[in-house]
């Protein structure tokens, strides 16, 4: 497999309608096919670091991409994006200015 380019963007997920406020991360509507389908992306290399913010509305990612099209696509194949449980707030792109990745 060829190495992926070094190109880093810190991804925002929200919490979708579908969300249920009375459930908690793991107990959500097709828990293990979301968290099978983000581990395969960091096993690929795709997603470097994540998991929620603060109360946990919000979800961020350290993602390694060509692109943000690229982001776009890899997320729109998550069981949980298809459900409307998440969806993306925001796509910045990251410059690292201090440590290594």
């Amino acid at each position: 497999m060829p190495e992926r380019p070094q190109n880093y963007y810190a991804v925002t997920r929200e919490r979708g309608a579908s969300w249920d406020a009375s459930l908690s991360l793991r107990e959500q509507d097709r828990w293990d096919e979301h968290a099978a389908y983000m581990d395969a992306l960091v096993d690929d290399g795709f997603v470097v670091l994540g998991g929620p913010l603060g109360d946990g509305s919000t979800f961020l990612l350290i993602i390694n991409a060509e692109s943000e099209q690229e982001i776009e696509t890899q997320l729109a194949d998550d069981p949980w994006t298809l459900m409307d449980l998440l969806r993306i707030a925001r796509i910045d792109c990251w410059e690292i200015l201090l440590g290594e990745p």
